[in-house]
């Protein structure tokens, strides 16, 4: 199990927003800026079905995101899940992942550890480029390997922003080819997400991500966004997983789900620390 940020991290439901139809652009846009932050996200079973149900799910993610688009940006993630099953047998993964892209999205550098009920998995340890043409990936563990990727693929702060760009331009899909490290370090996802219309009005549930329902957040813009991941290839095919999530104009996520298929997995967003700092854009970058 992996969380990939598009996020995003980073790294993130769709709400009944979504089907209002497109928003209409907004002119005169300023520069998009993800804010530096820190977010921890309980988690708990959303739904489960299947003959190998799981019947309850306990856990936390943990994001801290720094830096802006002329120092890089550099993610670090912990993600425990306890998942409980009487058919399968009880689950526990500890994931930690730790990543850094350079402002103009160009490069990128990853490291993941996990263990899978204590026992710990070969770790994850690479670097990639990518290029107008091809993605170039060079691993040091699990063991030395070097691969390409053809046509253009973004990182994932990179794809952020992508998602940033289009929900402020009206647009309400957005494909893209994304590379986050995950898993073994050599998969590419195709990725298709699903830009619902914008809301700065106050969410209805109170309850849940309650330090989005204060100060200046409170009355953000935000998008609904339906993010799926799939396997590099062609024709129709079914998500590997899907996320759904309220993306709010600062890079910020709430209303966070994890939809693996026969179950998913609700994020309440219980802390939010963000810190002051004077992140800049990609325009003030090149001056």
């Amino acid at each position: 199990m992996r969380l990939r940020l598009a996020t995003t991290l980073l790294l993130l439901a769709a709400t009944g927003a979504s089907a209002a139809g497109p928003a209409a652009p907004m002119p005169d846009e300023a520069p998009i800026r993800l804010t530096n932050h820190r977010a921890v996200y309980d988690l708990s079973l959303a739904k489960s079905e299947g003959t190998r149900a799981v019947e309850g799910v306990r856990g936390r993610i943990v994001i801290d995101f720094s830096g802006d688009a002329c120092r890089g940006f550099t993610m670090q993630t912990r993600q425990v899940t306890q998942l409980d099953s009487s058919e399968s047998g009880n689950r526990t993964s500890d994931l930690r992942n730790t990543t850094f892209e350079s402002g103009d999205g160009g490069n990128f550098r990853f490291r993941t550890a996990t263990l899978m009920n204590n026992a710990p998995s070969p770790p994850v340890d690479g670097t990639a480029e990518a290029g107008p043409q091809a993605l170039t990936v060079k691993l040091k563990e699990p063991k030395r390997a070097e691969f390409q990727s053809s046509g253009e693929v973004m990182f994932p702060v990179r794809h952020m922003i992508r998602l940033l760009k289009a929900a402020k331009a009206g647009e309400t899909t957005v494909s893209a080819k994304v590379f986050d490290g995950s898993d073994d370090g050599r998969k590419v996802y195709d990725t298709l997400a699903v830009i619902g219309r914008a809301s700065a009005a106050p969410a209805a549930d109170t309850e849940r991500d309650k330090p989005l329902h204060e100060g200046d957040l409170a009355g953000m813009r935000r998008w609904p966004v339906t993010l799926s991941y799939f396997t590099a290839g062609e024709g129709e095919r079914t998500p590997i997983y899907t996320l759904t999530f309220d993306l709010y104009e600062n890079g910020v996520s709430g209303r966070l789900n994890l939809d693996y298929g026969d179950f998913a997995i609700a994020g309440n967003l219980t802390q939010l620390d963000l810190p002051k700092d004077k992140s800049k854009g990609d325009a003030e970058c090149r001056r």
